[in-house]
């Protein structure tokens, strides 16, 4: 079971080829301001997946079937150790990508695998750098008008209209995009389910 909304994470998962229910969290987002920016993902992907097998009924699974692993993931980018999450507004979206244009930064994703059924938890997170290009100020305002970055940490969407700001990425382009599938597909061996 999948505990989010995403549609990029809903598309990655299903790269694993396993049968998948989709239920986004309402776990809380807030933490406090000084955890590292690894704290955070491990800290958020766990809170979203304890919070959906909390949630869950297991009579409404198909055929009364146990309810297997719950995968919750967040993502956020980091620019010198301080965290960027998703823009508040376009002003805050511009001054996002403003300061990440030119730079070097990372984005983190945390994963945590639940099985409601123990209680049992496992939580990693995975690191990709990404270099942004110089972008003008017309630029940025262009890419922020057509609304892709604001439901985005950092202010962009590598898989879509955000690739053409990006100058290289060193490590896993799924986990930008919020799901690490290679990541995932080894936990999922700490609960004797190999993959491929």
């Amino acid at each position: 079971m999948l505990a989010s909304a995403s549609p990029r994470r809903q598309e990655l998962i299903a790269k694993l080829g396993l049968p998948v229910i989709i239920r986004p969290s309402d776990a809380d987002e807030n933490t406090p301001p000084d955890w590292s920016p690894a704290t955070i993902v491990e800290e958020l992907s766990l809170r979203k997946a304890r919070a959906v097998a909390e949630a869950t009924d297991r009579s409404e699974l198909a055929g009364g079937a146990p309810l297997a692993i719950v995968v919750g993931s967040d993502t956020i980018v980091a620019l010198a150790g301080e965290a960027m999450g998703k823009p508040k507004d376009e002003s805050d979206a511009e001054a996002m990508l403003s300061r990440l244009q030119g730079r070097s930064h990372e984005v983190y994703t945390g994963v945590t695998l639940l099985d409601p059924g123990t209680g049992r938890a496992v939580t990693r997170h995975q690191v990709t750098k990404v270099r942004m290009k110089t972008l003008s100020p017309e630029q940025i305002r262009r890419y922020v008008a057509t609304g892709e970055p604001m439901d985005k940490a950092g202010a962009y969407g590598i898989q879509g209209g955000g690739a053409l700001l990006v100058e290289s990425i060193e490590g896993d382009f799924y986990g930008v995009m919020g799901l690490p599938v290679s990541l995932v597909a080894g936990m999922l061996e700490s609960f004797d389910i190999v993959l491929p």
